[in-house]
């Protein structure tokens, strides 16, 4: 092991950092979170730490660097540009037997300093002890992705409490229950939920009872996006690796499970093309099965859970069976496939209003009002539509909307084989049939769909002339 590993207490300590730029004032930023008394020794201080100095957050220590200023101080960062400088302070550094790192020099350093994940009061450090710092910032990021921001204020709390959970639970094995159960249940819920004060109640309430309290069964209502992985939230990514039961969408893509624990029992419920769906009661039996075994339950769903993905109704159930759970909002698909397509679905040029509206079915269909759909200046994002394009043509076109009005048909939106065709309102069923179109797809109608020739960027664009050649179409063609 060529580093020993050790978390410092700097807290009232006197620190040194050698250097007046941005550098240095990286360094002085993380000294300062972590309550160290700072003193930078430079000719000059940058913008940024004359700030610090003016505010009284730093001592200042004007001009050339003199061994002197190594005296009292715990340990030392050089932070200049040449590196004869230094060289010279690590080696009044290490006669004084004081820590020393010289930024972005290992060789000259006693210490390294890490990449660092700060959910205080848990620290997690990362060092590849100089050799591959990129590395360390990669690990870094992967390992952030997993810790749930809250994670911090739960720690908080039980170390507030921690006198009293001992001496509840004297056996250490009873102990150790309890700390998953503060973790997995209620308590971590309500904090991830903005309720710290209930959060409380609820551990002193089970501290307070004869009875060891132990996990329930619970739902997390999680929106996977359109499909691209990177484009899951942070939250959900989390809930992922939590859950111990995922009942997905059909049209979740692997890449997205394979995301999940290996060990978690994944349950393909919903339909794809034109199968059967899964009758929304059996989706609810299955919630409250696995609920009433105690497991940690996902509902995994295409896009947002609230964007036509009957995310109220299974919230309604858990609300009316007593269940625990929570909402991880996803991108919804007319946001995600119109950005991969080039198009806003709003410009103030074009479209002051967005409207979403879902056409799967004749029954939908005959709920719109199509003669506000046939307005302009608005852009209509129509979801589940490619089996009804001939019927929404005419009706568009039937209550007014221009046939020359533009479209854009997203099929596999933001996965690497979609496809955007575009053209004019009066040719959507033929362009459709003709390129073959399946569903998934969204249809993006009204003017701001004329962008797409010039600010596509991502997969297939047919079905128009080519984009404007003074308009890179993706980062390729701009380099």
């Amino acid at each position: 092991m060529q580093l020993y590993p050790l978390f410092a207490d700097l807290t009232d300590r006197s620190v040194l950092v050698v250097g007046g730029g941005d550098v240095a004032d990286r360094k002085v930023a993380m000294l300062l979170r972590a309550g160290a008394r700072v003193t930078v020794g430079a000719p000059m201080l940058g913008p940024e730490l004359r700030e610090k100095l003016q505010h009284g957050r730093i001592t200042y220590r004007p001009g050339a660097y003199q061994s002197e200023w190594l005296d009292n101080v715990w340990l030392v960062i050089a932070a200049t540009r040449s590196r004869p400088l230094n060289a010279r302070i690590a080696a009044d550094g290490h006669a004084q037997q004081r820590l020393v790192n010289v930024v972005d020099d290992p060789s000259l350093s006693s210490f390294q300093v890490p990449a660092l994940i700060d959910r205080s009061p848990l620290l997690v450090a990362i060092s590849t002890g100089g050799v591959a710092p990129v590395l360390a910032r990669r690990l870094r990021e992967r390992i952030e992705s997993l810790l749930d921001p809250t994670i911090g204020s739960l720690l908080q709390l039980a170390q507030r409490y921690r006198a009293r959970i001992r001496q509840r639970y004297a056996d250490l094995a009873a102990r150790r229950r309890f700390y998953d159960w503060l973790h997995d249940g209620p308590v971590n819920a309500l904090i991830r939920a903005a309720d710290p004060v209930r959060a409380e109640r609820q551990l002193r309430a089970a501290l307070s009872s004869a009875i060891e309290p132990t996990s329930k069964g619970s739902v997390v209502l999680v929106g996977a996006g359109p499909g691209d992985p990177g484009l899951l939230t942070l939250r959900a990514l989390r809930a992922l690796n939590e859950a111990d039961v995922i009942l997905h969408d059909e049209l979740i893509g692997p890449q997205i499970l394979d995301l999940a624990r290996r060990d978690a029992l994944q349950i393909a419920v919903g339909k794809r093309g034109g199968g059967t769906h899964t009758p929304q009661e059996t989706i609810h039996a299955l919630l409250l099965q696995h609920v009433q075994a105690g497991h940690r339950v996902i509902r995994l769903k295409g896009g947002d859970p609230f964007v036509f993905g009957r995310g109220g109704e299974e919230l309604a159930f858990l609300r009316k069976h007593g269940i625990a759970y929570e909402v991880v909002p996803g991108i919804t698909a007319a946001a995600a496939c119109a950005a991969y397509s080039g198009v806003p679905l709003t410009h103030r040029d074009h479209a002051q209003s967005v409207r979403f509206v879902t056409a799967h079915c004749q029954q939908s269909l005959d709920t719109l009002d199509w003669r506000d759909l046939a307005r302009e200046r608005q852009t209509l994002a129509i979801y589940m539509g490619v089996s009804q394009l001939d019927e929404l043509t005419r009706q568009l076109l039937a209550h007014g909307c221009a046939p020359n009005t533009a479209f854009a048909l997203i099929e596999n939106g933001s996965l690497p084989n979609q496809r955007t065709l575009t053209g004019a309102l009066h040719d959507l069923p033929a362009l459709a049939k003709r390129h073959a179109i399946r569903a998934p797809a969204i249809v993006i109608l009204g003017e701001v769909a004329t962008l797409a020739d010039a600010s596509h960027w991502y997969g297939e664009l047919i079905g128009n002339p080519p984009h404007h050649p003074a308009i890179p179409r993706n980062l390729a063609d701009a380099a």
